[in-house]
């Protein structure tokens, strides 16, 4: 039993969230991802324990064309901090992921610059496929290469080639020694070469005890990437369509047919890694048609086969549309002091929070409980996972429902009503444009507090304003103490201090300082400066 078998993830892109800039100057380390820290708090809230965020090493823009794969993006920070947010997780509780992206370069990376400056006689020329000296493109090189999507700005890596498979093998175990991260994501999985993949799950056995492998896969027979020799999983792109178009079209049966085909596709020891929106994709609650289908839809999220992952931002209820040759709408900033009162006041937070809490409680029969289907209409779905009944109703009117079950009495964990089944039938009444998680009354793994009530107050996430509404001067005086004797102020004003030492102070840049009001990420921060 792994530790990702019972994971709920939270799916983080860290150069929006953190307001980066879309283009990488290669200048100073700008210290955002320190930003990033109280967030972990709002993740231990919602009942997440483990992330993936990525993609983190220096790149050229959107973070996929890599030119440094063992170097923190100057925009984000160093990699002592990386180091220290990593450990930040791990005391926590929550595992952390990130992305590998080892399909393709950007043009920067050094053996594609030494590709450009020396063409057939560079070491590097069998490192990228169908490098062609007789052709060009559209930065005149004086030859061509395979791309990924058509964009000459990623080059595509031979993984064929030992070399480079030994390199990428080696950037893994740094990330490990480096960063002591979980496991990875691979991106565009769907286009890498199975041998290679092959060679990345031997090393995945080797660098950490239950490293995690998963895949970006759209479309195919899930099981030729995840299995014993490849990857532990993949991106579950067939049911994050299922869910939403299932919804808009009151259609169940699509969504239940999903959970079949994927579920023939691969045995029940694999869990496939589930979605409704990441960022590539719109946000659910703009794909959705009726808005109020957002509680159904997580309540199906949460409780169906596979690891469950929310995306930043959307537990809030934001909407993002994807636009034309822009994807920057979809991966915003987000400051979370604006949301501190949504674990009481927003519906969509609050449910999140609550599913978190069942999935904790009960992670015993929604990690491996047997699915089974019970009902199935156009409009109300239920099913069985080990010993809870899940019913949704995706319906304006409330739905009475007569489904198979055991002789008993039984509690609704969202919302605390009971239900008594005889004669090996319970009746239960769906609201509209909902559901429920029922247990059976002696389940000694159900939630303390069932029902969407406010996070309780010990739970919430600490988060301070008055440290932040003040900008700490630069010529404020800093006593000679150790830094761990420092109040949050005073290593403020360190670190602004150092910053004024390498050059002007951007107001974007004392923004960054204000925001961060945890000693230890400060500490890091002050410590990184040269």
């Amino acid at each position: 039993m792994a530790w990702y078998d019972e994971a709920v993830f939270y799916h983080i892109y860290p150069l929006g969230l953190t307001g980066a800039p879309k283009q990488n100057d290669y200048g100073e380390p700008v210290h955002r991802l320190n930003t990033l820290v109280p967030w972990i708090g709002h993740m231990k809230t919602i009942g997440v324990n483990a992330l993936y965020i990525g993609p983190l090493f220096e790149s050229v823009g959107h973070g996929y064309e890599t030119t440094d794969y063992r170097k923190l993006d100057s925009r984000l920070g160093t990699n002592d901090d990386l180091t220290a947010f990593v450990k930040q997780c791990h005391e926590a509780g929550i595992r952390v992921i990130l992305d590998g992206v080892f399909n393709h370069t950007g043009r920067d990376f050094f053996a594609f610059r030494d590709l450009r400056e020396k063409r057939e006689n560079s070491a590097y020329r069998d490192w990228y496929c169908n490098v062609n000296f007789w052709g060009n493109n559209e930065y005149n090189d004086g030859f061509s290469y395979e791309n990924w999507g058509g964009y000459n700005l990623l080059a595509k890596l031979n993984q064929r080639n030992p070399a480079v498979r030994e390199y990428i093998c080696d950037v893994i175990r740094f990330w490990v020694r480096e960063f002591d991260i979980d496991g990875l994501r691979l991106d565009a999985a769907d286009v890498l070469d199975f041998n290679f993949m092959k060679e990345l799950r031997r090393t995945a056995e080797t660098v950490k005890p239950d490293f995690w492998l998963m895949g970006e896969v759209i479309h195919g027979d899930y099981s030729r990437w995840a299995n014993e020799n490849t990857l532990h999983s993949v991106t579950n792109y067939s049911l994050h369509k299922g869910l939403y178009s299932g919804m808009n079209d009151h259609n169940f049966f699509e969504i239940a047919h999903t959970v079949k085909r994927c579920r023939e596709m691969v045995p029940a020891h694999i869990k496939l890694y589930n979605f409704v929106d990441n960022h590539d994709v719109e946000r659910i609650m703009t794909k959705l048609r009726n808005k109020a289908h957002f509680t159904p839809v997580h309540i199906l999220l949460y409780t169906l086969p596979g690891v469950p992952s929310v995306y930043y931002g959307s537990e809030f209820g934001i909407e993002g549309k994807k636009e034309r040759h822009s994807d920057d709408s979809l991966r915003p900033y987000i400051d979370l002091r604006e949301h501190r009162e949504d674990y009481e006041k927003n519906p969509c937070t609050r449910l999140i929070a609550a599913l978190g809490r069942i999935r904790e409680a009960c992670r015993q029969e929604l990690a491996w409980g047997e699915y089974r289907e019970l009902c199935l209409t156009n409009r109300q779905y239920a099913y069985s996972r080990g010993s809870l009944i899940i019913a949704v109703n995706n319906d304006d009117e409330e739905a009475e429902l007569h489904i198979p079950a055991r002789d008993g009495e039984y509690r609704g964990l969202l919302y605390g009503g009971k239900a008594t089944a005889a004669g090996g039938r319970l009746t239960i009444r769906i609201p509209a444009n909902n559901g429920e998680i029922y247990a059976p009354a002696c389940l000694q793994s159900e939630p303390e507090q069932s029902g969407m009530l406010p996070v309780p107050e010990k739970a919430k996430p600490v988060i301070r304003t008055e440290s932040v509404k003040k900008t700490p001067p630069e010529n404020t005086r800093i006593p000679e103490i150790p830094y761990e004797q420092m109040s949050v102020e005073q290593l403020q004003a360190v670190i602004l201090q150092k910053m004024a030492r390498n050059g002007p102070v951007t107001d974007q840049m004392r923004r960054d300082v204000e925001q961060n009001i945890w000693q230890n990420s400060l500490i890091n921060w002050a410590r990184s400066f040269q």
